[in-house]
């Protein structure tokens, strides 16, 4: 391990988590952490394009991942009709990148296939539950994380775009998703015209927990948290000032609270149900 690799992955603990982690001298994959505690979400693209081979290859790169026992859930979209990607791009007007990006993807989850396939082998299809949906769900999220490592790893930039759930029934109609189909997350990607920035996290001590969950001090931790991520990252404006007035410290605590304020999505489960899931 050089020492440029060792200075990456502290800097990148330190902006990251406010902390130290030891490196073992030598630790295999290094140069593969450093770019994971480096990652950074881009919204802005240079005008170069993606090639239609390094697509395929992070296409198969992210579905290479585990799936829950080899069902294969997941199914990827490549919008790259202009109509339909400005079609979505005009159900998000507050996200821009969702029609500059040079690619554009939404990741979903597919239960369609197994029972297809059951229906081919002639046996029952006997898991019609909320397990159903919550494993295609899954799935299409691990898939969806390895392609943003992938693409990372070939030089590219992404941003996920979860607001496509706003607009479930509209985006699956452009998009001609059949019953036990649904989408989880959109993805702009393209070669990032800046650097972009890390996003702090809350502390490990918060997030990972050994043999069973803690929360104690969680006040404490978050109010921590709050202060070290605006000491780096302030938000630039505040949500819901007409609401709750102009708080003096706006953190990150205080920007979710006043986030989940308002509902948000109180349709999607009655798009899943539309789509012959059954979330019993």
């Amino acid at each position: 391990m050089t020492t440029e690799i060792l200075q990456r992955i502290a800097s990148a603990l330190e902006e990251r988590f406010g902390t130290a982690i030891p490196v073992a001298a030598g630790q295999p994959g290094s140069e593969s952490l450093a770019r994971l505690l480096e990652h950074r979400s881009h919204r802005k693209y240079a005008a170069q394009p993606v090639s239609a081979e390094l697509l395929q290859l992070l296409f198969a790169c992210a579905l290479s991942v585990p799936s829950k026992s080899d069902l294969q859930q997941a199914d990827i979209v490549h919008v790259s009709d202009a109509a339909k990607r400005n079609a979505i791009a005009d159900l998000i007007p507050d996200m821009p990148w969702v029609r500059e990006a040079p690619v554009f993807l939404v990741f979903c989850g597919n239960n369609r296939r197994i029972r297809q396939v059951a229906e081919l082998r002639g046996k029952p299809f006997a898991n019609d539950h909320l397990d159903a949906f919550m494993n295609a769900a899954v799935d299409a999220g691990i898939v969806m994380t390895t392609f943003i490592h992938a693409a990372a790893a070939a030089g590219l930039g992404c941003c996920p775009i979860s607001a496509v759930r706003n607009h479930a029934q509209r985006v699956s109609e452009l998009l001609a998703l059949p019953d036990w189909v649904f989408p989880v997350a959109g993805l702009c990607a393209g070669y990032p015209s800046g650097r972009g920035v890390i996003t702090p996290r809350l502390p490990l001590e918060v997030t990972v927990h050994t043999d069973r969950f803690d929360e104690a001090g969680i006040a404490d931790k978050i109010e921590g948290y709050d202060r070290r991520r605006a000491a780096r990252l302030p938000y630039a404006k505040q949500r819901g000032v007409g609401r709750y007035g102009k708080a003096e410290f706006y953190g990150w605590s205080e920007d979710k609270a006043r986030q989940y304020s308002v509902p948000e999505r109180v349709d999607f489960g009655a798009f899943i149900r539309g789509k012959r899931f059954n979330l019993t």
